[in-house]
């Protein structure tokens, strides 16, 4: 039996539809028991994204972005979120949105982006499904400052790190970033061994 024998959607309300999508579902769900039970869940639809880790094995390095993120400050974190380089695919496959937001952020163009993993960020309430991505960089690739579209409200700050003191930020609690995260611990494991 597949979820659309389990799964009766009987309404769906949008609460909001400004710059994403909140919606109130009441649907019926079928337990493992057998059972039917009615249940209503809200469900924030903001797209699907792309995130990326540039990093050098030579140098042993990874680029970063450091920024302001109102979320989280809402959240009590006082202070920037250092993260990989992310962006909405809006309409976009997930390869050429994260090489457009590589040059938007971070200043570089890449040529040979690898797609490692996809996941579900935070099933219980969001949509969203993130394409993740590593790639090589070198001097060379440099193009622009990075920091982002101004008029997106974006004022990022571009940071190379060793990987060994990304991973101990990780430790330290400077980066709580979930896909940045993600992204270190593959580069740990698959990278830079």
């Amino acid at each position: 039996m597949g979820l659309t024998d389990r799964v009766r959607v009987k309404n769906v309300r949008v609460l909001s539809d400004r710059h994403y999508r909140l919606e109130e579902v009441e649907f019926d769900y079928r337990r493992g028991n057998g059972e039917w039970q009615t249940m209503k869940r809200e469900v924030f639809d903001l797209g699907h994204a792309a995130a990326l880790l540039a990093y050098n094995v030579a140098s042993r390095t990874v680029v970063l972005t450091r920024q302001f993120r109102l979320p989280p400050y809402r959240a009590g974190h006082d202070d920037l979120m250092i993260e990989a380089a992310a962006g909405m695919l809006d309409d976009e496959t997930p390869e050429n949105r994260i090489r457009a937001e590589a040059e938007e952020e971070i200043g570089y163009r890449l040529h040979d982006v690898r797609k490692v993993f996809e996941a579900f960020m935070s099933p219980g309430s969001v949509t969203e499904k993130l394409h993740f991505f590593v790639a090589e960089y070198e001097a060379a690739m440099r193009v622009g400052d990075g920091g982002g579209l101004a008029d997106e409200g974006e004022d990022i700050e571009v940071l190379e790190l060793p990987i060994d003191h990304a991973l101990a930020m990780i430790s330290d609690g400077r980066i709580v970033d979930a896909k940045t995260i993600m992204l270190l611990q593959y580069a740990a494991l698959n990278i830079f061994k």
